[in-house]
Formats: structure tokens, C-alpha cells, sequence
């Protein structure tokens, strides 16, 4: 049983990475199928597919590496807001990540989405992790 299923996403991705896996299997939710869809947008993930067997589901991302270096394109994953301490933020005070090179995922009464998106749309909400 997983306590922080946003934690285990990002350390499963991490860990990928450490290792030069090309494809990541990660369980199935909702949040996390949306996390993917904002990293994909982003450019932090080559591809995704969300499969279903007989239970939760499969998420498969296929890792993004610099094709001369074999650099990861994600240089790190943060989590923000745990379980035992959450934080939350106004629109006008998000934080920049790496000086605006980075986004910062949040969850809002809107939906989960990017920084610069809930900015737009003037929500505040839960931090969820900072990507860069």
C-alpha cells in the first residue's frame, strides 16, 4: 500500500532515469494520468499510453534523453505538498521554478495543471511537485 501515490510517481521516474530506462510502468489513477498529460505538454516526456487490465491500470512513459549527451530531459523532481504537510499557494505567490525554466504542478479547484495555467486563470490551489 502506497500512503503517497504523487511521491512514488516522481521516484519511480527518477529511479528510471538513474537507471537509462527507456519505458516506465507506473499504476494508474487519475492525478497521476494527468501529471503525465502536463509532462508531455511540457516536453519533459517523449511519449504515453494509459493501458487497462483487469484492475487500476498501466500508465507507460516513454522517457525523453538528449540524443548527444543521453541527459535526462527532467533534471529533477520535487515533491512539494506531502501528506504530512501540505502547502498551498495564491496566484500571486508562485514560485518560479529554476527562474521560469522549470513548472511547478498544482491542484486547484480547476483541475491539475501547470503553473503558468493556473496563473492565467488567476487559481491558487495545492503544489503538488517542481519539475525541471
Amino acid at each position: 500500500m502506497v500512503t503517497d501515490p504523487i511521491a512514488d510517481f516522481l521516484t519511480r521516474v527518477r529511479n528510471a532515469q538513474m537507471a537509462n530506462h527507456r519505458i516506465v510502468e507506473i499504476p494508474a489513477s487519475n492525478l497521476k494520468k494527468r501529471i503525465t498529460e502536463i509532462l508531455y505538454e511540457k516536453g519533459y516526456i517523449l511519449k504515453y499510453k494509459f493501458e487497462d487490465d483487469s484492475k487500476q491500470g498501466v500508465i507507460k512513459i516513454a522517457l525523453k534523453y538528449d540524443p548527444t549527451s543521453k541527459e535526462p530531459a527532467i533534471k529533477s523532481l520535487e515533491r512539494i505538498s506531502r501528506p504530512g504537510l501540505r502547502t498551498y499557494a495564491k496566484p500571486n505567490e508562485f514560485v518560479r521554478v529554476k527562474n521560469g525554466l522549470g513548472i511547478a504542478i498544482l491542484s486547484t479547484s480547476k483541475g491539475v495543471m501547470a503553473d503558468k495555467e493556473a496563473k492565467a486563470q488567476n487559481v491558487g490551489g495545492e503544489v503538488l511537485c517542481y519539475i525541471y
